[in-house]
Formats: structure tokens, sequence, C-alpha cells
């Protein structure tokens, strides 16, 4: 996935107009993955998406499940149309939380298959509010972390058998993409913040 920007001198005239044309495009909305280029999900890098055959200039680089190895070069439009999936079978993100929360089978794959997981130390829990997925929205800020109310902090020293006490202690030293980290989600009904750590 080295970035090769000499080869854009040598490609044909068709394989320049499609990396012009889905550069041009701009990047596709992930309604539950709002910004993955912020998130770290997707990068800017020159690459043949190993989906659609193109030069893109993004590729992704989170996680992904499928039976059997592959090159990770694919571009975000290849994921946000389903064609990656389609193609390679591929999961973005553990659908067994989304399933254990009862939402509805259509958000379920949604968020599995066309929409970029996220970077996380273990196996990562897509967190649901209001029936639905929540946008995820990145590693929590430090500021974040220090000013969360006890309901937001609740499901995580619960879940983590640990106190208020240990957690202000984090909070205190927490970085955003250290250990423990702490994955930023939002409600996209009622605004709720929620959290996941590992």
């Amino acid at each position: 996935m080295m970035c090769q920007h000499h080869a854009c001198w040598s490609a044909n005239p068709v394989t320049l107009f499609g990396m012009w044309l889905k550069s041009s495009m701009g990047l596709p909305t992930f309604r539950y993955h709002p910004d993955p280029i912020a998130t770290g999900a997707v990068v800017r890098e020159s690459a043949t998406c190993l989906c659609c055959g193109k030069t893109v200039d993004h590729v992704y680089v989170a996680s992904a499940y499928l039976t059997h190895e592959f090159d990770r070069n694919l571009c975000p439009w290849c994921i946000a149309d389903g064609s990656a999936h389609q193609k390679y079978d591929v999961e973005f993100t553990d659908s067994h939380p989304l399933f254990k929360a009862q939402i509805d089978d259509a958000i379920i794959t949604e968020v599995a298959t066309r929409t970029p997981g996220y970077i996380s130390w273990q196996q990562e829990e897509w967190m649901t509010h209001c029936n639905d997925a929540c946008a995820f929205l990145g590693d929590a800020t430090r500021e974040t972390v220090r000013n969360m109310t006890a309901d937001e902090m609740a499901p995580l020293t619960s879940q983590h058998g640990v106190d208020s006490k240990w957690f202000a202690e984090l909070a205190q030293h927490y970085q955003p993409g250290g250990q423990p980290a702490i994955y930023h989600f939002r409600c996209l009904h009622c605004k709720t913040n929620l959290f996941g750590m590992d």
C-alpha cells in the first residue's frame, strides 16, 4: 500500500480518468461513520483498488473480516456501494453485537457490509441506541473523557469491573489511541453519547 506517485504519470488515459472521476466525486457519505478520514479508517494514499481495479487516492485501512487473506487495498466507494462485500464476502465490523441488540436486519447489513469499521485493540463493538446503530465519531478526546457524565461513565465501569475512582484516574492520563482506548459513538436520534472501551 505504498504511495507510488510516479505510477500516475505512466498510467493509461482510462486509468487516469477513473482516478479523476472517483476523486472528483468526493468521498461517499456513511450514515454510521460520518468522517472516516478523521477516525483513521480511511487514509489518503494512491493505490489500485482490489475490487474495482481503479487507481484511487483514498484507501480503507481498518478492520476487515473474511474467510481468506487478501490485499486490503479497498477504496471507500466500493465499501459504500456494497461491491466489496458482494465480491469478497467481507464485513467491516463484527455484526454479532448488532444482532444481539435486536436492531433491524437492514441496519446490521449497512453497518457490517457498507460502512467502514474502526481500528481497535480488541474486537470492536458497534454501539446501538433508540433501536438503531450509532454514529462512530472516533477515539474520544481527552476533554470528552474528562467531562463524561456519571450516566455516560456507568456502562464502562460496569462492563469492565472498575469503579469511578479508577476511571477518574484514567481520565487524568488518557490519550486518544492509547491503552486503554475509549471509542465515542452518538445516537442519531436523541444525540446521546455512548462509549466503548478496550
